[in-house]
């Protein structure tokens, strides 16, 4: 699998509107969906392809592969970034706390803490599990957002918004409309910092993953020579919605997964022995499973038996991965829904309202692995290609991408940061 880095810097506000709450205020998303970037995309080729004769739709059928082919380009999410391209960010988990009084990561913040072990924990040794802040001893509440890390200290990037303010117009006598006064929440162009430094262009990451390699390297071709001319969201005709695209074809896609795997099932069975002074275990945890987490970093459109779900039973992870283990086993789900709607705009209309399992949503899963029964070994080059073919339905459009064992699942309550 080809993987195309898209560094996106804003050049005007960006108005990237949730579902619509049928007010006067259309409230915009704190970051720009892979259907937006992939909508963006596939008009401004249309719109050269009315122009020109060169271009993705009738030089061999490009413009078909890559939307709408069998297995057409994953355009996944773009979250606001750092200056630095050295720090990742990440989704934080749904089983993430912090201090109701002073929410954050140290030293702003009172510290932040995942509670995926102990919740699992705590649930078969038969005890309520209610923490509380480490540092000032006060009520937690969930922590959502975003995350990155550099020099081993955790940032959380955010979005700035303002509201513009618009009236609407009489188009038969080009003058302002009586009773038609409405505001548009957009993303701001730039970062204010909160010390007295110059002000930052917004930035934001995402990643396109192509099977051609030759179209992976058009189309970063592509993506380049036009770098200034996507425009992004809604009212791209009164000047919004203006950005510069960088596009990187990456050499090689490499994975930490078993890694990362490894870590997460030591911190689990020392944490498990850590337990065992409040007593016996309702059901004794097996030596020989090995366990991992599927943790949603976009939302995702899931389906069981026609019905949409917020939850990944294991019938349905042996569906998307191809392996079919009857050891597999889903012990907690952590998810909440959302509705989600958006313009399509080749149709000119209303995409449809789904349903959708909020990002930041964790499952916990794990597999029997002995002499009789090794899949593990399986299981991890299926993992590996689900985060990165995602889940769900409409992933080429960013819905679905996971990520398996997040490392802030390792952060315990007493190591808060």
């Amino acid at each position: 699998m080809n993987k195309i880095d898209l560094e996106i810097k804003a050049r005007s506000p960006l108005a990237i509107g949730k579902q619509k709450p049928g007010g006067s205020v259309s409230e915009a998303d704190d970051y720009i969906s892979g259907s937006v970037i992939r909508g963006a995309i596939a008009a401004q080729i249309l719109q050269q392809s009315a122009r020109s004769s060169e271009d993705f739709s009738t030089n061999g059928g490009d413009f078909q592969n890559l939307f709408l082919g069998d297995y057409p380009a994953l355009f996944q999410n773009a979250y606001p970034a750092f200056a630095d391209a050295q720090i990742t960010v990440q989704v934080i988990p749904s089983t993430s706390l912090s201090s109701k009084n002073k929410a954050g990561f140290k030293p702003e913040g009172n510290g932040v803490f995942d509670t995926l072990i102990d919740r699992f924990c705590s649930d078969d040794y038969g005890h309520l599990y209610d923490p509380n802040c480490p540092t000032d001893g006060d009520r937690v509440d969930a922590f959502t957002g975003f995350y990155g890390i550099k020099d081993g200290k955790y940032y959380k990037p955010s979005v700035d918004k303002r509201l513009l303010t618009r009236v609407g117009i009489n188009r038969r006598r080009a003058v302002s409309e009586e009773q038609i006064l409405y505001s548009i929440e957009v993303m701001n162009e730039l970062k204010i910092p909160s010390k007295p430094h110059k002000p930052e262009p917004s930035i934001y990451r995402s990643s396109i993953y192509i099977d051609n390699v030759d179209l992976a390297e058009s189309l970063e071709k592509y993506i380049q020579a036009n770098s200034q001319q996507f425009r992004f969201g809604g009212s791209v005709s009164r000047g919004l919605g203006k950005t510069e695209i960088t596009a990187t074809l990456a050499k090689q896609v490499e994975s930490n997964l078993e890694q990362r795997v490894n870590k997460f099932n030591q911190k689990l069975t020392k944490r498990w022995q850590d337990w065992q002074i409040f007593g016996r275990p309702q059901e004794e945890i097996a030596n020989n499973r090995k366990f991992f987490t599927l943790d949603l970093q976009s939302d995702a459109i899931l389906t069981d038996q026609w019905r949409r779900t917020t939850v990944i039973p294991a019938a349905m992870l042996k569906q998307f991965t191809g392996i079919t283990d009857p050891s597999l086993k889903l012990h907690v789900a952590y998810s909440s829904y959302d509705y989600r709607s958006g313009w399509n705009a080749a149709w000119g209309l209303m995409k449809d309202v789904e349903l959708v399992t909020n990002r930041g949503g964790v499952y916990l899963f794990s597999v029997e692995v002995n002499e009789k029964n090794d899949h593990f070994a399986e299981w991890l080059e299926a993992l590996k290609l689900l985060e990165i073919s995602g889940i769900g339905e409409r992933t080429s459009e960013g819905f679905g991408q996971v990520q398996v064992c997040n490392n802030f699942h390792l952060v315990l309550r007493e190591e808060a940061l």
